[in-house]
């Protein structure tokens, strides 16, 4: 990584900080300065990177989990954080965060890989795929019957622009949607829409229950031991979204005493998770690593964003900018 390489120069300090495969961080850097020429941009990939780099910078790219309060308070010049995921938890809670700073972030490019990664989430657990590995690891032949997704029902926490995507798609396949949202609409895609208050009621009916929420003081613990409780014992959880969103310690009792048949986890409260975490070693659940919104292309679909508000921003036209986030 090339955390001293700058552009001397006038105009702004742009400070792009995430641990990414060096090629993807190629592309990123390629990209800004073929369309920017001459701006002033560093690059870092750790923490302590970050940290050097972060006095002089005015503007600010990178997830929000990987942020923390020191980091933000070190900025002193800091005008504009842009995330360079939809969540942006790790950036508006922090305290030290002034309501001046711009926030935005990358809301938009998720949808496709997000509800592919929904798909096959729903398909691994739906055909058993952790058991077949292991037979195959232990040269097992062993038939079993498989549940299929047409006649299941999902139930999705959140209607955003992701289960908006995945919702028709879901349909196609035969398969009834709820929604579970803070305030519920009408949603193409959807056969019945739920409030938060009647979660309970959607759950009850669903054989998959899907987390595409935010991580916000609303949303914390939201999927909880009565949460848990509502759910059919032949039903699986899929969290998408932020492992804040799920009380670890209800999910771990109940998938210990199979009062739900599985999880799919990608998100938790704590990352990487730590070795030896009880998750690890259950056979119902499947863990990956908070990789549902990677792909390759995933540089090539921020970087119109990224050049287009860095553009704005140069001009002064911040309120033209692309998905600003309200301070909370």
């Amino acid at each position: 990584m090339r955390a001293d390489q700058k552009v001397q120069g006038e105009g702004p300090s742009y400070l792009f900080f995430a641990k990414l495969p060096e090629r993807q961080i190629r592309r990123y850097e390629q990209g800004l300065r073929e369309a920017l020429p001459g701006i002033r941009l560093s690059f870092a990939g750790e923490a302590e990177e970050a940290g050097r780099l972060i006095p002089d910078a005015e503007v600010l790219m990178a997830f929000g989990p990987a942020l923390n309060d020191r980091l933000i308070a070190a900025g002193r010049r800091l005008k504009w954080i842009q995330a360079l995921g939809t969540g942006v938890d790790g950036i508006v809670d922090q305290p030290s965060l002034g309501p001046e700073v711009i926030i935005s972030n990358m809301r938009g490019i998720h949808g496709p890989p997000m509800a592919e990664a929904a798909l096959s989430a729903m398909l691994c657990l739906a055909r058993s795929v952790p058991r077949l590995l292991r037979n195959q690891g232990q040269q097992r032949w062993d038939r079993f019957a498989s549940q299929t997704l047409s006649g299941s029902t999902l139930a999705i926490v959140g209607s955003g622009s992701i289960a908006a995507y995945l919702a028709p798609i879901c349909k196609a396949l035969g398969m009834t949607v709820l929604g579970i949202s803070a305030a519920p609409r009408p949603v193409p895609g959807f056969d019945h829409m739920y409030s938060r208050k009647q979660a309970g009621d959607a759950v009850a009916r669903a054989d998959f229950v899907l987390l595409l929420v935010p991580s916000t003081h609303e949303t914390r613990n939201l999927v909880d031991g009565a949460f848990i409780e509502r759910m059919k014992r032949t039903a699986f959880l899929i969290n998408l979204a932020r492992g804040s969103v799920v009380h670890e310690a209800a999910l771990l009792a109940a998938l210990q005493q199979g009062r739900i048949a599985g999880a799919y986890l990608d998100t938790f409260v704590t990352e990487p998770l730590p070795p030896g975490h009880p998750f690890w070693q259950l056979d119902n659940v499947v863990i990956a690593p908070h990789a549902a919104g990677m792909f390759n292309g995933y540089a090539d679909a921020a970087l119109p964003i990224l050049v287009e508000n860095i553009r704005l921003y140069q001009r002064g036209a911040t309120t033209d900018m692309i998905n600003l986030v309200r301070h909370p």
